[in-house]
């Protein structure tokens, strides 16, 4: 009766020794086993595993891809202009024994480093770059996350910037050069058809002048066109060549003069001045030994009295 008791004691320690050292790691997960403290270099695999009760300790690490929003960072670019950008990490861990020994926890750390390289980031670009090569600065953003994370068993898949918020001013200011853009290649597009047009309508009129009976077809052409619509009025051209014979002619057939008789002119008489309205003859010039002259005193002048 007592060895019963004995073996039925011993029984249930050795039930509660093997229930309380079996551990289950999931698929997704890595044990790292520590013994009196030290970790053991043998990675416990997905599974059913055995510990020793009171002796063994096992620490579950997940390997899988964890996506860690980076929250929004606000700084200045190398061309002076203030933004909020945010961004999100994608890393797993690699080596599950150094990232459970070497960091006490590498996912507060992986977000700390993802902060600091993020405002690195936005220091060392230019606004432009952040808008449009997005590409390079996640690239760029990735490596700087990377190369302090590699100590800690952890390896960066990739980093993407999500967002990035501008000043109101700047947004206004972009807005309007996008506007003068626009406007600079329609005026663009506007003169190069322009300049089509006059090149084909150039080539035209020579083949129009060397074949005249193509400017008589083009003429019928536009008239019926004219015509097509319920109009009452009908415009017809006239060329500029009959206008201009017209005018000639008509200026060769006005007469020259007032009137005339036959071929000769007739000539108005002129009054005959009377004697009290006769011009006074001037005086005759004088001599170079004319003393008035020596004295100073002009021709046409009257004479000194003394």
């Amino acid at each position: 009766m007592d060895i019963n008791i004995v073996l039925g004691v011993i029984a249930f320690f050795l039930f509660l020794v093997v229930v309380t050292g079996v551990r289950v790691v999931n698929q997704v997960e890595r044990g790292i086993v520590f013994r009196f403290g030290r970790a053991q270099q043998q990675i416990r695999q997905p599974g059913l595993r055995f510990l020793i009760p009171g002796v063994d300790r096992m620490r579950k690490v997940n390997v899988q891809i964890v996506t860690m929003p980076i929250p929004t960072q606000e700084g200045i670019t190398r061309d002076n202009i203030s933004v909020r950008v945010d961004a999100v990490a994608y890393f797993r861990v690699q080596d599950p024994m150094r990232a459970a020994i070497e960091v006490q926890n590498y996912l507060f750390a992986v977000e700390q480093v993802a902060q600091t390289s993020l405002r690195s980031i936005i220091g060392k670009s230019e606004l432009d770059d952040l808008l449009t090569n997005r590409e390079e600065l996640n690239r760029g953003l990735a490596l700087m996350i990377d190369s302090p994370a590699l100590g800690w068993g952890i390896h960066i898949d990739r980093v993407e910037i999500k967002d990035v918020q501008l000043p109101e001013a700047m947004k206004r200011s972009i807005a309007r050069q996008a506007e003068a853009e626009r406007e600079r290649r329609s005026r663009v597009i506007v003169a190069d058809g322009e300049l089509q047009a006059a090149g084909k309508l150039a080539d035209a009129s020579g083949i129009m002048a060397q074949t005249p009976g193509a400017l008589q077809l083009r003429l019928l052409q536009t008239v019926v066109e004219v015509a097509a619509e319920k109009n009452s009025t009908l415009i017809m051209p006239l060329p500029v060549e009959l206008l201009r014979f017209f005018e000639r002619a008509t200026q060769n057939a006005a007469p020259a003069g007032p009137a005339a008789v036959g071929s000769e002119r007739v000539q108005p008489e002129r009054p005959a001045l009377a004697e009290e309205e006769a011009v006074p003859e001037l005086p005759a010039q004088r001599s170079e030994s004319d003393p008035a002259l020596e004295s100073g005193q002009k021709p046409g002048d009257l004479p000194l009295t003394r």
